[in-house]
């Protein structure tokens, strides 16, 4: 498995440790969780339409020493993550539909960004919120104002270049 071979060179130039961070848009989820588990990943996040029983899903990655988070498709409702949000430590609001390269922010995402915001801070944990997808020079402060703590822009390969914000 590939986070297997990975996870030996997942440190710093200085030897620190970088956490291996999985996410998995993927059905059987909870076979390829436990794998990822086993290859030594730190955080798995999965998309909650592709378990079956969440709250399973979020066990067996739990159990196994992982961090646990979910990914939220444009169109999916936060709904669930009011019922299973003292299990994880990452919610990551996708901003565009996952699998296409180069699309543009959707901008009803920041209205689930805010709620999201709102429920984990009534739970008083430490729970990172991400977003990922269309984040630009000409959106980002938009987007940061609406609560994330980690924004993931995307940064063209084939240009080489890295954005500063």
């Amino acid at each position: 498995m590939v986070a297997k071979a990975l996870k030996p060179h997942c440190v710093q130039p200085a030897g620190a440790a970088v956490p291996l961070d999985v996410h998995l848009m993927v059905r059987p989820v909870d076979e390829l969780a436990s794998a990822f588990v086993a290859a030594g990943a730190n955080l798995i996040s999965f998309h909650p339409e592709a378990s079956a029983h969440i709250d399973r899903t979020l066990q067996i990655i739990r159990s196994g020493g992982c961090q646990a988070g979910l990914a939220f498709n444009p169109a999916t409702p936060l709904e669930v993550l009011e019922y299973v949000i003292d299990k994880i430590d990452l919610v990551l609001i996708m901003s565009v539909n996952p699998g296409f390269g180069g699309q543009s922010f959707i901008d009803s995402a920041l209205r689930k960004v805010e709620r999201a915001r709102k429920l984990i801070d009534a739970t008083g944990r430490d729970i990172r919120l991400e977003v990922d997808g269309g984040i630009k020079a000409e959106n980002i402060r938009r987007i940061a104002n609406a609560g994330p703590i980690r924004l993931l822009p995307a940064v063209p390969s084939s240009t080489g270049r890295t954005i500063k914000w």
